[in-house]
């Protein structure tokens, strides 16, 4: 079952719709209009384990500092669920999906791109 279309998502503390461009039996993809923002949601199950996916994805243009001509690069930010078919219920994962997100600050995600670990 698909979400909602279009999905809102902020660009730059800003809301963006993103329409959905492909659907398939366990994933959709949702895009903005001018096709630089990619929103995934997938779910993956094996025998034992559920995996499910919700990821970002941005496109630009950048100018190559070497030899001065454009190019598009891209960057993807994504969550991922991990999970064994049976132990785990909702709402433990909800908690562990909230801890993370409550993790990441401005200090802590400026401290991983900053290579820390």
């Amino acid at each position: 079952m698909s979400l909602a279309t279009p999905q809102s998502i902020g660009i730059d503390g800003v809301a963006t719709d993103h329409h959905r461009i492909s659907e398939g039996m366990n994933s959709s993809v949702y895009q903005t209009a001018d096709g630089t923002r990619k929103f995934t949601v997938s779910h993956q199950q094996t025998k034992t384990r559920m995996r499910r996916m919700v990821r970002l994805d941005r496109q630009i243009i950048a100018e190559d500092p070497l030899t001065a001509e454009n190019a598009y690069q891209s960057s993807s930010v994504y969550l991922v669920i991990d999970e064994p078919i049976v132990g785990f219920d909702d709402d433990t994962l909800d908690y562990e999906v909230d801890d993370l997100i409550a993790w990441l600050t401005t200090a802590n995600i400026g401290a991983v791109l900053g290579s820390r670990h």
